[in-house]
């Protein structure tokens, strides 16, 4: 049993191919996932005027942005804590710890059921106070009430997908983790303009359509993982019903790397909130259009996560083994491809901004402003790339709290208060984007300091693996 353990491909496959191979599945998954919001918010855009309402799709945008932070919330709070699961499953695969792996696996799925019934009880108490703290547009209240029950009613789709795909990127089956995504984004984006405007016999339920299009994706996407999981996982841990059992021990361990991650995650929430507010006191058509650029933006971030999501593993994993070489490389082409994916993003927005912002069924005024946040935003690019590449090299090495430090900077620490500030110019609509590139260039200063440290006192410390031990490793796996 325990040499299955030894022969996991990311003890042994060259890093820099490893990290395509793991990495391209979840960058392009990932990638769906923002195309599906993009295209969720476009239909939305297109919702028809009625005759009490005029621009009823820069309301209905409106309306999703400021209920998005709440599902970004949702999304932080699972994926912090799958950070958690993943950098300490995986770790523990490569020390060859099979009965420790097993009771991980058992007590993540037992955090997937708490995290459902935590976003339940907000469905239920908190959505009108939340909305309410951010407009006081009866419309946009309206429609942002009925999307959000939707999604929080029935979040046990987002709740256990998260906690399942982590569960298989951390053992290395990133395409089975993206075969699940990209069957959920397809299957929300074929339902959104059928249900939103009531195709083939289905009733036209607006904005309400694109919630239901978006849950019963989450759900698909979840119950592939779950049997992806069941069926594969097997051969690098055990599934018993006695490891869904809470372990302290257990829990300790994945909440000391996953709460600092939730923080980490949550803050572009906070962030996304309190730009909601400030860029509320300058006009309704600046927050609708960071809205659009935000949806706009998650298609290259997310693309660099997916990289981010493959770095976790391979160095944890490495790590595990005490590899210094392996941990070295999966950090130095992590970080490269990052780069390469945000540079690229970088490029193309640029030189598409008008056509992009186009897409989108929105006032003139408002599409100005997106295209403006486009042009001055992207030239923090490579910045972010870099800080979001330290941020998964802390996670896989356990430094939650760093990869935390680095997060507060560039997501609330400089950006809330400068825009703030912004609005205090003559015409802020122009330079209030401006806050944002300016963050992430002094997070990126905090993150290679912290580096130098973490690789002094950790990574310079390790043993580089022979190759007569690496050999002696492969040669099962070959017969």
């Amino acid at each position: 049993m325990e040499q299955k353990q030894t022969v996991n491909k990311m003890g042994t496959e060259p890093v820099k191919r490893l990290l395509l191979t793991m990495g391209v599945p979840m960058m392009l998954s990932m990638a769906v996932q923002a195309l599906y919001n993009i295209v969720d918010s476009y239909f939305v855009s297109c919702m028809p005027d009625t005759d009490k309402i005029q621009n009823m799709g820069d309301y209905a945008v409106n309306a999703l942005t400021l209920s998005f932070p709440i599902q970004m919330l949702m999304v932080a709070i699972g994926v912090g804590l799958g950070v958690g699961i993943n950098a300490i499953l995986s770790k523990s695969l490569g020390e060859g710890n099979r009965e420790k792996a097993g009771k991980i696996s058992g007590n993540a799925v037992f955090i997937g059921i708490c995290m459902y019934i935590l976003f339940l009880i907000f469905g239920f108490f908190g959505i009108d106070i939340y909305l309410k703290s951010q407009t006081s547009n009866p419309v946009v209240l309206e429609l942002g009430k009925e999307y959000l029950q939707i999604c929080t009613f029935a979040s046990f789709g987002i709740a256990m997908y998260m906690i399942y795909e982590k569960l298989l990127q951390a053992t290395g089956r990133t395409g089975c983790a993206t075969i699940a995504q990209i069957t959920g984004a397809v299957t929300n984006m074929v339902l959104d303009p059928v249900m939103i405007f009531g195709y083939f016999g289905c009733p036209r339920l607006g904005i309400q359509g694109a919630a239901y299009a978006t849950v019963i994706g989450q759900i698909v996407s979840f119950l592939m993982d779950m049997i992806f999981h069941y069926k594969f996982n097997k051969k690098d841990f055990d599934h018993k019903l006695s490891y869904l059992r809470p372990e302290g021990k257990v829990l300790k361990e994945i909440f000391q790397v996953g709460v600092p991650a939730i923080f980490m995650q949550a803050l572009m929430s906070f962030m996304t909130y309190g730009v909601n507010i400030i860029f509320g006191a300058v006009s309704l058509a600046a927050v609708t259009a960071y809205g659009v650029y935000y949806k706009i933006q998650q298609f290259v971030f997310f693309a660099a996560f997916g990289m981010n999501n493959a770095m976790i593993p391979i160095i944890g994993f490495n790590y595990g083994m005490q590899d210094r070489k392996r941990v070295k490389d999966g950090i130095k082409y992590g970080m490269l491809y990052t780069l390469i994916i945000m540079l690229i993003g970088a490029v193309g927005l640029q030189l598409f901004a008008v056509q992009i912002s186009g897409f989108f069924s929105i006032s003139a005024h408002t599409q100005i402003l997106c295209i403006r946040a486009i042009r001055i935003i992207t030239l923090g690019f490579l910045f972010v790339g870099a800080n979001i590449a330290y941020q998964g090299i802390f996670q896989a090495l356990g430094y939650g709290v760093s990869s935390l430090i680095v997060s507060l900077l560039r997501l609330l620490v400089v950006t809330l208060p400068l825009a703030w500030v912004f609005t205090k110019f003559s015409d802020p609509e122009k330079i209030i984007w401006a806050a944002f590139p300016i963050a992430e260039g002094v997070a990126f200063v905090m993150a290679v300091f912290i580096m130098k440290i973490i690789s002094k006192q950790k990574i310079n410390q390790m043993k580089t693996k022979s190759v007569k031990i690496i050999t002696q490793i492969q040669e099962p796996a070959i017969q």
